[in-house]
């Protein structure tokens, strides 16, 4: 079977198609195990059996938990949501050239808008390039933002605790952008800004020996034995040939979806 014969075009077939579960089945089937023979995520034995009733696989290999779903050993593994939930979402994900945000699968879908923003997390995990252990690399620009409601809008709660905190920020959280040119953009929130803080992110999501541009405000964190780290200084100008982070300031920090910083 063709997979490409079962894909829906809109969001409303998506959701129609995988509200039975034989399309969710079928989908899962051909995406799994393309030449249709199904192997245990266990054992990689195929002495395996359906069991319709439950819905099941069953391999008669002897080994612990010898039954499992359509979901074991992917990213709905450990999830109580169904597929004819999980499948909808995924196809928001790879569908939607602006994005997706937790609130629209929330309203989409009929999930709580916490249990919207667990499942993005996961579908955006599945989708990272496993190219260089999922690092981002080449030419490599970062820049950080501050994510936020005006301090005026605040309740009066809120706006009390802003003030006490003393920093110029309005209430906002500092994010801290990521893209690789050409490829991937990434954001983490960034409760601290300090040099020790940002490092450490640099390193779990850029190769070492990358080429990184950023602005002036990255001295405090530059690592030059570990990466080719050039900066723009925007009282000056903001491109000097390759060197400038306009890329990141205009779609990476753009694309956050705001829930995600509660």
């Amino acid at each position: 079977m063709d997979s490409e014969n079962i894909l829906p075009v809109t969001l409303l077939e998506a959701v129609t198609h995988f509200q039975d579960y034989e399309n969710c089945h079928r989908f899962m089937m051909v995406l799994r195990w393309s030449d249709g023979v199904v192997r245990c995520p266990r054992c990689a034995s195929d002495n395996v059996d359906w069991l319709p009733n439950a819905r099941v696989f069953k391999c008669y290999e002897k080994h612990e938990r010898q039954k499992f779903s359509l979901k074991v050993g992917t990213i709905f593994e450990d999830s109580p949501i169904g597929l004819e939930k999980w499948l909808p979402v995924m196809w928001m994900l790879v569908n939607c050239k602006n994005g997706v945000s937790s609130w629209e699968i929330h309203r989409a879908i009929g999930v709580t808008q916490k249990s919207a923003w667990f499942m993005l997390q996961r579908c955006r995990l599945a989708l990272q390039d496993e190219k260089n252990g999922g690092k981002l690399a080449g030419e490599v620009e970062i820049d950080e933002t501050w994510i936020g409601g005006k301090q005026r809008n605040m309740h009066k709660a809120r706006k009390v605790k802003v003030q006490k905190e003393g920093r110029n920020t309005g209430g906002k959280t500092a994010v801290i952008g990521v893209l690789e040119r050409k490829g991937q953009i990434r954001a983490v929130v960034s409760g601290k800004r300090t040099a020790k803080f940002i490092q450490k992110h640099i390193r779990e999501h850029v190769q070492a020996g990358s080429a990184i541009f950023s602005d002036e405000f990255a001295d405090n964190y530059r690592m030059d034995a570990e990466y080719k780290h050039e900066v723009v200084n925007h009282a000056v100008e903001y491109v000097h040939g390759q060197v400038h982070c306009n890329g990141v300031e205009t779609s990476a920090l753009t694309k956050i979806d705001p829930v995600a910083l509660v």
